[in-house]
């Protein structure tokens, strides 16, 4: 069952899987789809889930389960490992690759919109981009490893300086 994130409990368990290119509308409107689809039918040991899921930035899927009702069991995760590996071979994306982090340029354009962009590195190379100016301390980078709602809302996005990802540079 469907809901709306607001009414899922912080404690709920989250899943963050990111592509390494920004994500056309016409593929985030299709996997849309599919993962409500595949949101409104999940179960664990045939109760169903209470969920919650959306494409944030056009590059992040994010999938939520409210534990108060049901728990994801080890069945019920590798079903959602499976729907999210059908759809990095029916789009052509990957979205398992855990090895490169995802970082933000905030901007904004004359008339204040948000224009900030999200740019892929491998973590790998993080250092170096570091030690050329083109990452600080200060520049936000996305936490896909938050385990709940709670941390999701305060953490997923965070100055680099704050994060696990510190260390490699």
């Amino acid at each position: 069952m469907i809901l709306d994130l607001i009414a899922l409990d912080n404690s709920s368990k989250v899943w963050v899987y990111q592509a390494k290119e920004t994500l056309r509308d016409d593929q985030v409107d299709a996997i849309k789809d599919d993962l409500y689809d595949f949101l409104d039918h999940w179960t664990s040991h045939n109760a169903r889930l209470y969920t919650y899921g959306n494409i944030f930035h056009n590059r992040f899927i994010a999938i939520f389960v409210d534990e108060r009702y049901a728990g994801a069991s080890g069945c019920s995760i590798d079903k959602s490992v499976h729907f999210i590996e059908m759809l990095e071979k029916k789009y052509n994306i990957s979205l398992m690759e855990r090895t490169y982090v995802a970082y933000m340029e905030k901007a904004e354009d004359s008339e204040g919109e948000d224009i900030s962009k999200i740019y892929t590195l491998p973590l790998s190379e993080l250092k170096a981009s570091y030690e050329d100016g083109n990452v600080s301390d200060e520049t936000f980078v996305f936490d896909n490893l938050v385990k709940t709602k709670g941390e999701f809302l305060k953490r997923w996005v965070v100055p680099l300086g704050e994060s696990w990802h510190k260390r490699f540079v």
